[in-house]
């Protein structure tokens, strides 16, 4: 999958990466005021939401000895969606039986990187979307 990803997305979900799992660090109040910054900015296409999705799985590290999970890779390609120029929202949801979490993002055409396995029965309900 690296190798299909272009270069220069590549460096652009590298530096969000490393931003997301330092603002990962703060507290959750913290993160979404980082995220609404981006508000000013036009929405992405779902297909360049898309492709930096993929291009921040492509380069997260697997010798990590921290978290690199849903919310920091949703985290991570928001970012790396404003460091190109565009804006896509970043979602955090739940759905029950059993409970569970998760994130994503969401394009206007629709969601990326939202589980959708299991979906039909158990539909993952958007909690908190920002911005």
């Amino acid at each position: 999958m690296a190798s299909a990803t272009p270069l220069p997305d590549r460096a652009v979900a590298v530096v969000a990466l490393a931003a997301a799992v330092a603002l990962a660090r703060l507290p959750l109040r913290r993160q979404i005021a980082a995220v609404r910054t981006v508000r000013v900015l036009p929405y992405a296409r779902a297909g360049r939401v898309s492709a930096l999705y993929a291009a921040v799985h492509a380069v997260t590290p697997v010798w990590w000895p921290g978290r690199i999970a849903c919310m920091e890779i949703s985290l991570a390609t928001v970012i790396a969606t404003a460091l190109t120029g565009g804006q896509a929202r970043w979602v955090l949801g739940a759905r029950f039986l059993p409970d569970a979490a998760h994130a994503w993002v969401e394009a206007l055409e629709g969601a990326v990187g939202r589980d959708t396995a299991d979906a039909a029965d158990r539909p993952w309900t958007a909690v908190l979307v920002i911005p």
